[in-house]
């Protein structure tokens, strides 16, 4: 893909790279990067890799079809590649800057928010979060805009009503 950002703290095992294949929505690089660290650490992980890819509608249809078998674009996909015979989690998260960008625009809020929530998404479903009924969903919304009220992004899910 394009421009690559790699981010491991001092004393954490949480590794997080940011892969950018589409730039259309500029967002704080550092401010993703400790939000993801926060938000594995505070479900409990301890070893991470943490790889999220930013793309377009054309890339994620691509990625969508092959994998789940679905042809339209969609917000997030999310991947846990974690061996179960090792202590690391491996989490691959390709979120849609395309989608982020209309979105915003609809519900008029910052890109960068609702590509956060993108990000922040496909994290909590590989955490275990599961929105497949009404209060799951609201369980996984209610954390999302917490979470990204926290880190500065204020709420996004609860706008999209």
């Amino acid at each position: 893909m394009g421009k690559k950002t790699s981010k491991k703290n001092a004393g954490s095992d949480i590794a997080v790279n940011i892969d950018i294949g589409c730039d259309i929505v500029r967002f704080n690089h550092h401010r993703m990067v400790k939000m993801a660290q926060g938000v594995a650490e505070k479900f409990g992980v301890k070893k991470a890799q943490i790889n999220f890819f930013v793309t377009g509608d054309e890339e994620i249809i691509r990625i969508n079809r092959k994998f789940l078998r679905k042809k339209n674009p969609t917000d997030c996909l999310s991947f846990d590649l974690s061996d179960k015979r090792d202590d690391i989690k491996v989490f691959d998260i390709v979120v849609n800057a395309q989608m982020a960008q209309r979105q915003a625009k609809i519900r008029n809020h910052k890109p960068q928010s609702e590509l956060a929530l993108y990000f922040l998404h496909g994290l909590l479903h590989n955490l275990g979060f599961d929105d497949s009924t009404a209060g799951k969903a609201a369980k996984m919304h209610k954390t999302e805009d917490d979470i990204l009220k926290k880190f500065g992004y204020g709420v996004v899910y609860s706008q999209k009503k």
